[in-house]
């Protein structure tokens, strides 16, 4: 089972935005993560000091939550000394040409969501989102005869009336890092027939290359470019990635907001049988390791019972995830984690 599902990871957990197409002409040999990174978060850092932002407050619009950057010309506040909305970091490590990178994503919650329906995607629900999508580039221009180095950035993509989800599995690690930070709000439905969204999520995101195309470059993106997204969050979808009858994300164990298929090194927190893991039963010890997380895991507690065959009524009906017992007893853990429990 452990390598069957290795098999489908390789194709689920994805690094690249599904509607862009990474380029095959670059024949530049592949830049040091550790130092491409620290590159990066500089021209993110300088572009953060050098330059302003607007956001646009109209409630119920398509413009509500607008964001335009703009290179400080008049003692404008920057956006790295602006208070309004605090800069935020997220901090992430990942294994890259079997080294381990600690990247820091900076982003700012220019509205948080709420609303009486609100709620946060896992970093593998699928989002409804309008953005736009900048990438930072260094601008060198004679000044009096001197030459000067500005940090600027250039819009490739703009998405304002998002028709279809985009699944957080599928896009580049940046969103699926930062989505989960927010929440969506509310909407009504328009006798027009479009739709007004009010109290969404909304931000701004700066990734490092290494979360986003890295050396592949994509739809007019250079390549080893930092991006800039400013989102909106709409509406998210959840998914059962392993059809065991249990959204991922109530398989998220830790209750951090994210799952993963590996856990960069460490014991995975969302899997329920880790390397390590073992059951007395009797005077027999039985190992019920593996590697496969439980939202992709259609045997969550290693008890050779699928997770699907122990959420059942007495009828034989599937259980909604508040509703599943726990063992009784000593136990605390939900039937189909407990594999003293069938």
């Amino acid at each position: 089972m452990n390598n069957f599902f290795k098999i489908i990871l390789l194709f689920t957990i994805g690094l690249t935005i599904v509607s862009c197409s990474k380029s095959d002409s670059n024949t530049e040999p592949l830049r040091d993560y550790t130092d491409q990174y620290n590159k990066d978060l500089a021209s993110i850092e300088t572009y953060m000091q050098t330059h302003y932002m607007t956001v646009t407050n109209n409630s119920g619009a398509t413009d509500d939550m607008d964001v335009e950057f703009h290179l400080i010309d008049a003692g404008q506040t920057s956006i790295w000394a602006q208070t309004d909305y605090p800069i935020q970091t997220r901090l992430i490590t990942v294994k890259q040409n079997d080294v381990d990178i600690n990247y820091k994503i900076y982003y700012l919650k220019l509205r948080e969501g709420s609303g009486s329906e609100s709620k946060s995607p896992c970093n593998v629900d699928r989002v409804l989102t309008s953005y736009r999508g900048e990438y930072i580039f260094s601008s060198t221009e004679q000044v009096d005869g001197v030459d000067v180095t500005t940090i600027k950035s250039t819009q490739f993509e703009e998405l304002i009336n998002p028709q279809s989800y985009f699944n957080l599995t599928s896009v580049i690690r940046g969103w699926s890092e930062i989505f989960p930070q927010f929440k969506t709000g509310s909407y009504i439905g328009n006798p027009d027939g479009t739709v007004s969204y009010q109290n969404f999520g909304a931000g701004v995101m700066f990734i490092p290359s290494g979360l986003a195309y890295y050396s592949g470059g994509s739809g007019g993106i250079p390549t080893y470019s930092p991006l800039i997204f400013s989102f909106k969050l709409y509406e998210i979808e959840r998914v059962d990635h392993d059809s065991d009858g249990i959204d991922s994300y109530l398989e998220d164990l830790n209750g951090d907001g994210y799952v993963y298929a590996f856990a960069e090194g460490i014991s995975n927190p969302d899997n329920t049988n880790a390397p390590g893991t073992s059951v007395l039963i009797g005077p027999n010890k039985y190992s019920l390791e593996d590697e496969v997380p439980n939202f992709l895991d259609i045997d969550d507690d290693g008890d050779y019972y699928t997770t699907e065959s122990e959420i059942r009524d007495v009828n034989g009906d599937p259980l909604p995830f508040i509703n599943i017992p726990t063992c009784g007893g000593t136990s605390t853990k939900k039937k189909h984690l407990d594999p003293l429990c069938r």
